[in-house]
C-alpha cells in the first residue's frame, strides 16, 4: 500500500495539474469556408420572417394535416428519434467516469490453515465476514475525460441536427408530392374541360355532316381530337392514382384518398428579402450537424494524446470484518483504505502515436466535410433563387400566352360555324390552347416547387434584415 504521505504528494500533483487539458481548443473555421457575402439570386421583393412549419404558408388545411401526420409517424423520423435516446444514453455514459465510481460488497467465508511443526498436523479454521463500500476515480489531470465528455456532447447535438434534417426533407417531400397531385388535379380539370368541349364539337360535326354542311373528313377529326383527349384524360387519373399512392407511403397512410383540388388555388409563398445574406446557411441542420461532428472529432485528439501521459488513479475502502456476524457492527470491526496508482505507457510498440494520427486524419475529414456541407448549401440556395426568379418571371408570359390561345379558339370555332375555315383550323387553335394553358400549370408547379427548394435549401426560413 502506498504510504499516506505519498498518497497526499500525488493527490497535491494531480491538483495542480487539473487545469491542463491537451489537444486544439475548437474554433469555427469561418476563414476556411470561403463563401460570398450574399446570395447573387435573391429576388428584390421583400418578405416577413418565416416560421419553422413553413409549409403553412400554402394556406392548405390537408397539406398540413399529412406534414403533421408524416412527422409523427414516418420511420425515418421514428429512427431519427430512436438515434436521439442512443446519442443522449452514450453522453450520459462518458459524464459517468467523471465522477466517482463507488460500490457496496459484502462477502462471507471460511478458511482452513494447517499449523506448522504440529504432530499430527493440526488446521485453523477462520470464518470472515466483510461489508464495505469501495470508490475508484481516475484524476482527470491531462483532460482526458473532459474531452471524450466534449466528442460524446457534440455528437449528440449532431444527432439532433440529423433529426431536424430528416423532418426537413420529409416535410419537402410531402409537400412537393401534394403540389404534384394538386397539379394533376389542375390538368384534369383543363382535360375533361377539353374533352366536354369537344365532345359537344364532335356532335354539332356529326350533325352537320348529316346536313350535308360539312364533310366525312371533319367528322373523322372531330372524333380522332376527342379519343386523343380521353386518353391524356385517363393517363392523367393513373398519375393522380400513382401520387395518391406516394403521399400514404409518405405519411405512413396506405390507401390514403385525398378529395380533388386545384393547384391554380394555392397562394404563392413570399420570396426572400434584396441582398439574403449568405450566412443564413449556419442555420441549416445539416450544417449545424457537420460542425457538431467537426467539433467531436477535434475533441477526440485530446483524448488520444491524453493516453501519452500518466493515468492516476484513487482508490478507497471502508467497511467492517469480523469473525462473527454479530460483532460486524462494533467499532473494533472498522476496516479503511486509500490509495493512488499511476500507470505510465512505456512501450506499446507506437500503437498509441498511431491513434494520435488516426484521430487528426479524422478532424481533417471532418473539416473538409463541414466545407463541403457549407458550400453544397450555399449553391442549393442559390439555385432555388434561380429556378424561383425564372418561374416567376415566366408566369407572365405563360399567362399571356394561355389567354391569347383560348381567344384564337373562340375566333376559330366562330370562322368554322361561319364556314370560312375547315375543321382543322378548330382543331389547331383547340391544342395550342389546351397545351397553353397546362403550360401555365406546370410553371406554377414548378414555381412552388421552387419555393419549397428555398425553405429546404435555408434550412425552414430566413429572418429579416435589420435597418
Amino acid at each position: 500500500m502506498i504510504r499516506p504521505r505519498l498518497t497526499l504528494a500525488v493527490v497535491a500533483v494531480a491538483g495542480a495539474l487539473a487545469g491542463c487539458t491537451l489537444g486544439p481548443d475548437y474554433v469555427r473555421p469561418a476563414a476556411q469556408i470561403q463563401l460570398p457575402a450574399q446570395y447573387a439570386a435573391a429576388p428584390l421583393a421583400a418578405s416577413p420572417a418565416i416560421a419553422s412549419n413553413w409549409w403553412t404558408l400554402f394556406g392548405d388545411a390537408r397539406l398540413d394535416e399529412l406534414v403533421r401526420q408524416a412527422l409523427a409517424t414516418s420511420p425515418d423520423a421514428m429512427i431519427a428519434a430512436a438515434r436521439i435516446e442512443e446519442a443522449d444514453a452514450v453522453l450520459r455514459q462518458v459524464d459517468a467516469a467523471l465522477l466517482p465510481q463507488v460500490n457496496a460488497n459484502a462477502s462471507t467465508g471460511r478458511a482452513r490453515t494447517i499449523l506448522p511443526n504440529t504432530t499430527p498436523p493440526k488446521g485453523l479454521v477462520r470464518t470472515t465476514n466483510r461489508i464495505g463500500l469501495s470508490t475508484a476515480f481516475e484524476l482527470d489531470v491531462w483532460g482526458k475525460l473532459r474531452r471524450a465528455s466534449e466528442a460524446a456532447r457534440a455528437q449528440a447535438l449532431g444527432t439532433r441536427y440529423a433529426s431536424e434534417t430528416v423532418s426537413l426533407s420529409l416535410a419537402s417531400a410531402v409537400v412537393q408530392a401534394y403540389l404534384n397531385l394538386r397539379a394533376i388535379d389542375a390538368e384534369l380539370l383543363v382535360t375533361r374541360d377539353t374533352v366536354s368541349s369537344q365532345a359537344s364539337s364532335t356532335r354539332l360535326t356529326r350533325t352537320r355532316f348529316e346536313g350535308g354542311i360539312v364533310s366525312q373528313l371533319d367528322v373523322q377529326q372531330a372524333e380522332g381530337a376527342l379519343a386523343g383527349y380521353s386518353a391524356a384524360q385517363l393517363e392523367l387519373e393513373k398519375a393522380r392514382a400513382l401520387a395518391e399512392n406516394l403521399l400514404g407511403l409518405l405519411v405512413g397512410q396506405p390507401g390514403l384518398q385525398i378529395a380533388p383540388g386545384d393547384l391554380r388555388k394555392l397562394p404563392v409563398p413570399p420570396v426572400p428579402p434584396a441582398g439574403l445574406p449568405s450566412t443564413l446557411l449556419e442555420a441549416r441542420p445539416d450544417v449545424r450537424q457537420a460542425e457538431a461532428e467537426l467539433i467531436a472529432a477535434n475533441a477526440r485528439i485530446g483524448v488520444a494524446k491524453a493516453a501519452l501521459f500518466p493515468s492516476i488513479t484513487l482508490t478507497g475502502t471502508y467497511g467492517r470484518e469480523s469473525k462473527d456476524l454479530s460483532q460486524l457492527f462494533n467499532a473494533p470491526a472498522a476496516v479503511w483504505s486509500l490509495g493512488a496508482g499511476i500507470t505510465q505507457p512505456i512501450f506499446e510498440g507506437g500503437r498509441l502515436r498511431a491513434q494520435v494520427d488516426q484521430v487528426t486524419a479524422q478532424q481533417k475529414q471532418s473539416l473538409e466535410s463541414y466545407r463541403k456541407a457549407a458550400q453544397s448549401a450555399f449553391r442549393e440556395v442559390n439555385d432555388a433563387l434561380v429556378k424561383l426568379r425564372q418561374s416567376s418571371d415566366a408566369e407572365e408570359a405563360y399567362g399571356r400566352a394561355m389567354d391569347a390561345a383560348q381567344r384564337a379558339r373562340q375566333l376559330a370555332q366562330v370562322r368554322y360555324d361561319g364556314g370560312y375555315s375547315p375543321y382543322l383550323e378548330v382543331l389547331t387553335a383547340q391544342r395550342t390552347a389546351n397545351e397553353a394553358t397546362l403550360a401555365w400549370v406546370q410553371n406554377r408547379q414548378a414555381r412552388l416547387g421552387a419555393s419549397v427548394e428555398l425553405f429546404k435549401a435555408l434550412g425552414g426560413g430566413w429572418e429579416p434584415q435589420s435597418n
